[in-house]
């Protein structure tokens, strides 16, 4: 469906282009941002890598299994006082938008969705590249956002509620910036906003100047996964630039111990950038196929715990002085302002 990005259309229940929206599209239907409450911008339900149905000796937990995992994890965040949560899976890593419209519904929770594609390495790059060999696929790609944002997805009639690209290690490959160019496209021709994923903190500056250069508002963007790095410079630079950062891996040890990125945060709140961090863990409750061996299944389950913010961070924030005011607007005020689009301040010098 052609658009042209200079009428934008209207996907927020506001004027199109306009600040200040006051609802946020939900799997269930639209929510006023002010109903948003406590919100983790970005976890996910389920995960399936391309190629995990190849797998078909281990196809992963069933439907119902799936479900009562989900409601149990969305019963424990609830008892944490949330009711919001955003999941950015793209549509080439398993989305599955049934799932969370049955979990949704089961628990009254809040769950945002995502149109978007992953980064070249890890994507569903195979049916992308192919279809290149015969058109600009950019175009069939944010045609293909565009109706995902305004019509639904495929016949369920869930809207998408943000748009998701990513960037691998240290570069941003070619079929990157093509679904980047979409992202983009789509985003000004819907004023719908943009999240991104990051590896080893690399590739932000990049990411949110394609954005912003194709005329995606900066204050619209999160730059996912910048805890992967400690370098504060990095992150002053994305946050002078406009645009939100994404602490949000919180328990992945692997990457990086917990108490780095606690140090990060306390930094960026010394400095004033507080309003325009958003947090969250990353964490997956239900993989496709099996894509750790068994001896590590146990492992992953520890790792990927969305409760482990309230838990461990807070008491670690609380003891570098951070105050239950600066853990709200972390939690509640910036997801809130994130998804009304309204105009970050400048920072102080």
């Amino acid at each position: 469906m052609p658009v042209d990005p200079a009428e934008p259309m209207d996907v927020s229940g506001e004027t199109p282009g306009a600040t200040g929206a006051s609802i946020v599209q939900t799997v269930t239907g639209p929510v006023p941002t002010a109903d948003l409450g406590r919100t983790l911008m970005h976890e996910h339900l389920s995960i399936g890598y391309a190629g995990f149905e190849a797998h078909s000796s281990r196809p992963g937990p069933d439907r119902a299994e799936m479900v009562a995992l989900c409601t149990e994890r969305i019963s424990q965040l609830q008892d944490l006082g949330y009711s919001s949560m955003l999941d950015p899976c793209p549509s080439d890593l398993g989305r599955d938008v049934d799932l969370m419209v049955e979990v949704a519904e089961a628990t009254g929770f809040n769950i945002v969705c995502a149109t978007g594609l992953y980064k070249e390495e890890q994507g569903g790059t195979a049916y992308w590249h192919f279809r290149a060999q015969f058109e600009d696929v950019g175009a069939v790609m944010a045609d293909q956002f565009i109706s995902e944002l305004t019509d639904g997805v495929d016949s369920s009639g869930v809207r998408p509620g943000i748009i998701k690209c990513a960037t691998g290690p240290g570069a941003m490959t070619d079929y990157e910036r093509i679904v980047f160019d979409a992202a983009a496209a789509a985003s000004v021709a819907t004023s719908t906003p943009v999240t991104t994923h990051t590896d080893r903190g690399t590739m932000g500056e990049l990411q949110q100047q394609v954005l912003t250069a194709a005329g995606v508002p900066a204050n619209r963007v999160i730059i996912g996964h910048s805890c992967g790095t400690t370098d504060t410079d990095y992150h002053m630079g994305i946050v002078a630039g406009g645009s939100y950062l994404g602490f949000d891996r919180f328990g992945i040890g692997t990457l990086m111990p917990d108490v780095d990125r606690v140090a990060s945060l306390v930094r960026l709140l010394e400095q004033g950038a507080g309003d325009r961090v958003v947090v969250s863990h990353d964490s997956v409750w239900c993989w496709r196929g099996e894509p750790f061996p068994p001896a590590l299944v146990e492992r992953a389950g520890d790792m990927f715990d969305p409760t482990r913010f309230d838990r461990e961070i807070v008491p670690m924030l609380h003891d570098q002085g951070v105050t239950d005011e600066q853990i709200d607007m972390l939690v509640v005020d910036n997801p809130r302002r994130f998804f009304e689009g309204v105009p970050l301040a400048d920072l102080a010098t």
